[in-house]
């Protein structure tokens, strides 16, 4: 198993890959003596020891996040994680089917919602009015 300083490298490096170094900037700006061991948690633990090990690609890995967090109603990291999928390689068509298997195991509503912050995305990006 990697060290925490290995851990957290890769970890950055992969959130860079990912969300780009312009929110990983943002949040490393924004975080404070609060939480800054949340961001170093965020770091090691999700993207240093999950988004880093073999077995699902990128493509893949975005899917499974996209449709948890569809399912939770996690609003705002949903629509990251789908601005993301430029990064990841998960396509609209992706997504279209996520966010089906969302409706059929974790109901209608939140599907339904989750749609809805797709589409505001979707537009975002293709107005270059993005967050």
């Amino acid at each position: 198993m990697a060290d925490e300083g290995t851990r957290y490298e890769a970890g950055m490096a992969i959130r860079r890959k990912v969300l780009g170094d312009r929110h990983v900037d943002r949040a490393g700006a924004q975080a404070g003596e609060l939480d800054r061991d949340f961001q170093t948690f965020i770091a090691e633990g999700v993207w240093g020891s999950v988004w880093t090990r073999p077995h699902f690609s990128l493509r893949e890995r975005s899917i499974v996040t996209i449709a948890l967090l569809a399912a939770l109603g996690h609003d705002d990291e949903l629509a990251l994680h789908i601005r993301a999928t430029r990064n990841t390689g998960a396509t609209v068509d992706d997504v279209r089917e996520t966010l089906l298997h969302v409706a059929a195991y974790a109901g209608v509503p939140a599907a339904n919602h989750a749609f809805k912050v797709a589409r505001k995305v979707y537009a975002e990006i293709a107005d270059g009015a993005e967050r």
